[in-house]
């Protein structure tokens, strides 16, 4: 991994090939770099669901669009976010276009104990990242949604996950990325502007 590939791991919608399939080799290449992610006692909880059948697609992509709808509705954005919701409304409207969705999950359900939920999804966002960043190694992009949880249960029943043993994370739209100029680095606000050493600044 070098910086470049770090810094510009976007959250990529607009640039996503809805025209150009995604084999299953080129998943599972990703997928076994993912696994590499660590866990809490190492215990490797993911699991992953690829849905391909345009059907399913179709299903799933419009809870999302029913998730992504409310959370937008509960939302008054500043006007630097406007770019990013747009962005967003347009993967939920193109949804069920792309090629590959997985699913991220984890094995169990969250836990109510601050500690435990921490450790539960500490366990699992690391291999969400890793499989982000093979995707991207590959000329293949995606960004970490979740707007579909709003229904998790639904999606669960739909796709056959055992909802009380499995849950799922995350939902990653997986393309190809259309032509264009490298990637650069997004935004950020400098690490020193973010960073308090020793005590904690409340002033």
């Amino acid at each position: 991994m070098n910086a470049d590939l770090l810094t510009t791991t976007r959250a990529f919608r607009r640039r996503l090939d809805l025209t150009r399939p995604v084999t299953r080799p080129e998943l599972l290449d990703c997928l076994d770099i993912a696994v590499h992610a660590p866990s809490g006692t190492n215990r490797q909880p993911w699991r992953f669901l690829v849905v391909e059948e345009p059907a399913l697609k179709e299903a799933v992509a419009e809870y999302y669009r029913k998730g992504f709808a409310a959370y937008l509705s509960a939302k008054t954005p500043r006007p630097d976010q406007l770019r990013d919701l747009g962005s967003g409304q347009y993967l939920a409207d193109h949804l069920h276009e792309v090629p590959a969705l997985v699913l991220v999950c984890a094995a169990g359900r969250p836990p109510a104990n601050p500690l435990q939920l921490a450790n539960f999804y500490g366990s699992v966002y690391p291999v969400v990242w890793n499989l982000l960043l093979a995707l991207h190694s590959r000329g293949l992009g995606s960004t970490l949604t979740t707007a579909h949880l709003a229904f998790e249960r639904e999606v669960a029943d739909l796709l056959g996950i055992p909802f009380d043993e499995v849950a799922q994370v995350a939902l990653l739209p997986v393309a190809h990325l259309k032509p264009g100029p490298a990637p650069r680095p997004g935004p950020r606000t400098p690490a020193a502007e973010v960073t308090q050493w020793g005590r904690w600044d409340s002033a």
